[in-house]
């Protein structure tokens, strides 16, 4: 079984988020995408971020139409942080044993992973796909996995294989320079947000008055 997960605040989901789930799924032939909205986001800082359930309820009606992508509420049923290390363990104990899971994470976010709760384990649950995001610093990973601690083997331009067989991709989709934060803005200032969410993601941002001061609800 080939999963992948696609972890973020999704304050909101936007096409940006859905368009890298659909390539990434299809490129690795994966069986679903499971859109994961973190319940209590820990590199958030002070932001507050929205409830969980408005942001958990966008992804689900956003992937509604679509047979490979699914949004799935597993950190809104924890307490605490939410913490990738957990939500990894998780998929294996719901999962059979010969499950292969797909981790998908911006550079920019995968540069910082020293910073994650038991960050070396990562590595022994899922393969991780690192996509290039718009702004973030290209081919960084050569000089950067080194530091981890971890030996991994360079097998070709972009792909790095850990000693759990588990592998670091580099992977470029389409890039959408999309951001929840201008989408939030727009909100704030009355502008339209048309195109860069889906409709019914638009229409529940509007009913339920989500982002109308400071972005956040």
């Amino acid at each position: 079984m080939r999963l992948g997960i696609l972890g973020g605040t999704f304050d909101p989901v936007h096409l940006g988020h859905l368009r890298l789930a659909e390539e990434v799924g299809e490129a690795f032939k994966l069986e679903k995408v499971y859109l994961i909205p973190a319940a209590s986001p820990p590199h958030k800082g002070d932001r507050a971020v929205t409830s969980f359930h408005h942001r958990f309820e966008m992804a689900r009606i956003a992937t509604g139409g679509s047979s490979l992508l699914t949004a799935f509420d597993l950190e809104g049923r924890r307490k605490g942080l939410s913490y990738s290390v957990e939500t990894l363990e998780e998929f294996h104990r719901l999962y059979p044993s010969d499950l292969e899971l797909f981790f998908i994470v911006g550079m920019d976010a995968f540069l910082e992973i020293e910073t994650w709760k038991d960050y070396r384990n990562l590595f022994h649950y899922a393969h991780f796909v690192v996509i290039q995001r718009p702004g973030a610093p290209a081919g960084k990973m050569d000089e950067y996995l080194p530091s981890l601690g971890i030996s991994f083997r360079k097998e070709d331009e972009g792909r790095f294989v850990g000693p759990s067989g588990r592998e670091v991709i580099y992977f470029e989709p389409t890039l959408m320079d999309i951001s929840s934060t201008e989408i939030r803005e727009k909100v704030s200032a009355g502008n339209s947000i048309r195109y860069l969410v889906t409709e019914s993601v638009r229409c529940y941002i509007l009913k339920n008055g989500l982002y109308r001061t400071h972005g956040v609800t």
